[in-house]
């Protein structure tokens, strides 16, 4: 008999937070996974060791997803190293909480060019791969900014942009998609607790100061992201497509 190989699994901002915790939870046996990180590769790299003690091949691949030809390069490094490609997680991002008012035209650009256009070249590439793949999913990781609009909490103008725009085009993305078999959803993380030393738009006394807003009265852990995601990339979640998965304690109750 022919030995069926694993599923892989292309995970980008995966150094730390949120994707590194998608890793880890992907991670098993039948599972490979490209790590990528744009520059910390010391995260990448306890990441990869993570998912390579849970039973898992990995390759680490860094790369800015602002400049066009890195996301080709890391859906073609999937296939030489793997065989193929089944999941396509978009996580990598960051949140600018800079005020409309003083917002330039370059910082725009470059939250749109990091995380919308990021997920636009990610998905282009991965496609005719992911046609071929098993179980084939794609799943971007939006943000609550893109939902909640409140005077109780701080605006990203900026992020908030990009994230509805990412949102928009996986509602397209699964309608067009849902022929081959590819489902395509987003998550969509509320206040999650960051890694200590990494980049975050709150301080740690701002965030906590947030659980009062949030109706489980905690703030979210990077695994009960993971944990929806792992959801949707698997063949449990076959007959989910265009969704957005809001993983947020109900900080935004949606009808």
């Amino acid at each position: 008999m022919n030995e069926v190989r694993r599923r892989v699994a292309l995970v980008t901002g995966a150094a730390s937070g949120i994707g590194a915790a998608i890793c880890r939870t992907l991670a098993g046996p039948d599972m490979a996974i490209v790590v990528h990180t744009r520059a910390n590769r010391a995260g990448a790299e306890a990441t990869v060791a993570a998912v390579h003690a849970a039973g898992s091949e990995a390759e680490l691949v860094l790369g800015d997803l602002t400049e066009p030809n890195v996301a080709p390069r890391l859906i073609d490094r999937a296939i030489e190293r793997f065989g193929g490609l089944d999941v396509l997680v978009s996580n990598a991002g960051f949140a600018d909480r800079t005020r409309f008012a003083e917002l330039t035209d370059a910082a725009m650009t470059h939250s749109m060019e990091s995380i919308h256009s990021a997920f636009f070249r990610l998905a282009r590439a991965a496609i005719p791969h992911l046609v071929a793949g098993r179980d084939p999913r794609i799943v971007a990781v939006s943000s609550f900014v893109a939902h909640a609009f409140r005077t109780d909490l701080a605006v990203f103008p900026a992020s908030a942009a990009a994230k509805a725009a990412t949102e928009a085009l996986v509602r397209a993305l699964a309608i067009e998609l849902a022929p081959s078999g590819v489902t395509v959803n987003t998550v969509v993380p509320g206040f999650i607790r960051k890694d200590a030393g990494t980049h975050a738009a709150y301080t740690p006394a701002q965030a906590a100061a947030q659980t009062g807003r949030i109706p489980l009265g905690r703030l979210g852990l990077p695994s009960d992201v993971a944990d929806a995601v792992a959801f949707l990339v698997s063949s449990r979640a076959a007959y989910i497509t265009g969704q957005a998965l809001h993983v947020d304690g109900g900080l935004v109750i949606r009808s």
